[in-house]
């Protein structure tokens, strides 16, 4: 396997929308999002034993559907989930819905949603690790260039940056293909942002394009995609459509927000 770090100009066509999605919300806007719930996603919450955990589920799924049925065009209570062999959820798509490819991670307060037109997409999102864990996963797990990029690393701060940042880059790299967590560790994914991987290795047929992602607070985050083209980054931010009392707001939606989405055309 081998990895080309390449920079070339991006085809403007090939855009990634990613979403950061603040996951800690007031009581009112959980119980909405709630409602727009399916069984299976209800019953997954609840099956949380830690409340915040129960919450924050909870927001990140109601989120979600709310953004995907914008694009698709339906309620976003009507949103349908299909699961590969693996578990990776995909929407059912309408009969004239645009063909749109959607992965989405949550690290405790923040989740983020990447929506691609015709490519499959991977996110991921991830508070730093300490030193000591990524080093170890490092030592044990990573190729060898990779595991030097930590293990190397003037301070133990900057080995858990480095060390996340590449655990990002790895599960980005598993979903765009739904695999196991497994098959990522050995992806030699070292090198400067955006980075081709030639050979996706167990996890399936290559290239793979990868970029990092800057998002809100003490978080990493990465974005990957198939095909062999290189794509941007559309950052956009969520904000829920319901006020703190969970009344609905007016306001129209614009580019880096969604409080004026529908959950219905």
């Amino acid at each position: 396997m081998s990895a080309d770090s390449v920079v070339e100009p991006v085809d403007t066509a090939d855009v990634i929308e990613l979403w950061t999605i603040p996951t800690d919300q007031p009581p009112a806007v959980v119980r909405r999002l709630r409602g727009l719930l399916d069984l299976d996603e209800r019953r997954r919450a609840d099956r949380a034993h830690d409340p915040l955990q129960r919450e924050r589920f909870t927001v990140v799924r109601g989120a979600v559907r709310l953004l995907v049925a914008d694009r698709l065009g339906t309620a976003a209570a009507d949103v349908e989930w299909q699961r590969g062999p693996h578990g990776k959820p995909a929407p059912v798509l309408p009969p004239a819905a645009d063909r749109i490819h959607v992965n989405w991670s949550a690290s405790g307060a923040l989740a983020v949603l990447a929506i691609a037109d015709g490519r499959r997409v991977g996110a991921d999102v991830e508070g730093v690790h300490p030193p000591r864990v990524g080093a170890r996963i490092a030592r044990r797990h990573f190729p060898a260039p990779d595991a030097a990029l930590v293990l190397d690393a003037p301070t133990p701060a900057n080995s858990a940056d480095r060390f996340t940042r590449l655990w990002c880059r790895r599960e980005a790299c598993v979903k765009v293909h739904g695999g196991r967590l497994a098959q990522g560790l050995g992806l030699p994914l070292a090198g400067p942002s955006p980075l081709r991987l030639a050979d996706a290795g167990p996890l399936g047929p290559g290239p793979l394009w990868l970029s990092d992602v800057t998002v809100p607070g003490p978080f990493r985050a990465a974005v990957a995609a198939d095909l062999d083209r290189p794509f941007t980054v559309r950052h956009r931010s969520w904000a829920a459509p319901y006020s703190a009392d969970g009344m609905r707001r007016s306001t129209t939606p614009s580019e880096g927000s969604s409080a004026g989405f529908s959950t219905a055309r």
